[in-house]
């Protein structure tokens, strides 16, 4: 996937890169200027890269690819193991790009040039056995509790040379978690820095992976301290952590604990704590500095957090955290969460969103997408497309056109673009504003790209003014 992706512009960082990753670009290079067949399949898959990436040297660029490789079958097929609904939101958008995939694969020969590397992903992955054991070892010592205990529940890293060394990517889908990363060279003498190896992030998303399953048993204690999310309303949050305490009570505590387990116990390290504590508080994470104290307490207890979880939560005093808060000056920004959490029924929310509305109940398909666009769940664009065709269906024409130009404005999927421009230029037909609504037809032209369906019903706009469909006569 990454592979693929770096012949389609994807530059980000590459100059700071292992030098592996020139390597294997050069070698594609090579391949490419020497089969045009493997050159047609490059075009081929990068338009559709290219349509569907706004910001295509960014690491933003690479996040839903990441979301479908994680859940495709392996080469040659690069199938997608679920059904399309169940897929992440931000992946179902691009489902079809695995088809482009297998072709770029073979044409290519991308497992021979992988074999010529095989050892040094070997050798990338031998830098990690010991300090992964140790994170491990010291997180399960200090929670006292093994994470074997969690059945049924997966924490996989990958590691791969192919993408930007200063970038991170953390992902919990239900039960699975997934760290990628993108390590960054050894220094000259061989050695591999901690930082480098990004051990700090991987063990951010094993708190989350250890945590995370506590809050879910523990939900009606969590959610009596709801009260306190009109606290974060001004911080510089994520929506997210602003309307689910769940994630914020678990976001402070896996702060609190990495606070606490950094440095030394020299009182210079422990000033340092302090100020760790204040700046997470400033951020939003309003419960930081209570989980501090109370881990502390903790390590002195020989229960292990699984027993002594509840009383973390049952010790927390909602009006004393309230009044903490008002007097607490937020900081113009937070840094974002590593961590991307995409829970089961979520990612199928704009699917049946959909569903309501072709069953004939744009209600229910209303407050879906609105519940999807009030928490940034899946395809904004997608979601205003959605309020827009309800906006259609309950005859509200100014609605339904501001809401398709917004889902415009917010989303590079190409069907929903087309679609958009298609039926804004039916509403400036009935408008009777024909030189917009052509306007509008050929911008959906030039969306279309390979969506036959978009293409002639943006023909049709080309050739007639738009007319609804007259109403059936009674008889």
């Amino acid at each position: 996937m990454l592979s693929a992706l770096n012949s389609c512009g994807y530059d980000q960082d590459l100059t700071i890169s292992d030098a592996t990753r020139s390597n294997v670009r050069a070698e594609v290079q090579r391949v490419l200027a020497e089969s045009a067949d493997a050159e047609t399949a490059r075009s081929a898959l990068c338009e559709f890269y290219l349509t569907h990436t706004a910001e295509r040297s960014s690491n933003r660029s690479l996040s839903p690819y990441i979301s479908l490789a994680l859940y495709m079958d392996g080469p040659p097929h690069f199938a997608p193991r679920i059904k399309e609904e169940d897929l992440p939101p931000d992946a179902s958008a691009i489902a079809t790009f695995g088809t482009l995939l297998e072709r770029f694969y073979e044409k290519v020969g991308l497992h021979s040039i992988w074999e010529r590397h095989r050892r040094d992903y070997a050798a990338m992955m031998a830098r990690y056995h010991e300090p992964l054991a140790k994170m491990v070892f010291d997180t399960e010592i200090y929670l006292k509790q093994p994470s074997s205990q969690y059945l049924g529940r997966r924490f996989t890293i990958y590691l791969d040379f192919m993408g930007s060394p200063n970038e991170t990517d953390a992902r919990n889908y239900g039960a699975d978690y997934y760290v990628i990363v993108f390590p960054a060279p050894n220094m000259p003498s061989g050695e591999a820095p901690k930082a480098a190896l990004k051990m700090d992030q991987i063990r951010h998303t094993f708190l989350h992976y250890e945590l995370d399953r506590e809050a879910e048993k523990h939900f009606t204690a969590i959610k009596r301290l709801e009260p306190l999310l009109q606290s974060v309303k001004r911080a510089p949050l994520e929506e997210s952590f602003k309307t689910d305490i769940s994630l914020l009570v678990t976001e402070c505590m896996v702060r609190a604990i990495e606070i606490r387990t950094t440095g030394s116990k020299q009182a210079a390290d422990e000033a340092l704590r302090a100020q760790a504590v204040d700046d997470a508080v400033k951020q939003g994470y309003i419960l930081t500095r209570t989980f501090y104290d109370t881990v502390v307490a903790f390590e002195k207890d020989p229960a292990g957090i699984r027993a002594a979880y509840g009383d973390f939560l049952a010790n927390i005093d909602i009006k004393k955290e309230e009044k903490a808060a008002a007097d607490v000056q937020f900081a113009s920004k937070t840094s974002p969460e590593l961590v991307q959490l995409s829970r089961p029924e979520e990612r199928r929310m704009l699917f049946a969103a959909e569903k309501r509305l072709a069953a004939g109940d744009p209600k229910g398909a209303q407050d879906l997408a609105q519940q999807a666009l009030d928490k940034k769940i899946g395809d904004q664009g997608r979601a205003l497309f959605i309020l827009a065709e309800v906006a259609v269906a309950n005859k509200n024409r100014d609605g339904a056109q501001d809401n398709f130009q917004k889902a415009i404005e917010a989303t590079r999927d190409p069907k929903v673009v087309g679609w958009s421009h298609v039926y804004l230029g039916r509403i400036l037909d009935m408008k009777e504003d024909r030189e917009a609504a052509l306007e509008e037809y050929r911008a959906a032209l030039n969306a279309a790209g390979q969506l036959p369906e978009i293409k002639a019903a943006a023909e049709r706009g080309l050739e007639q003014a738009y007319e609804p469909p007259a109403k059936p006569q009674p008889q």
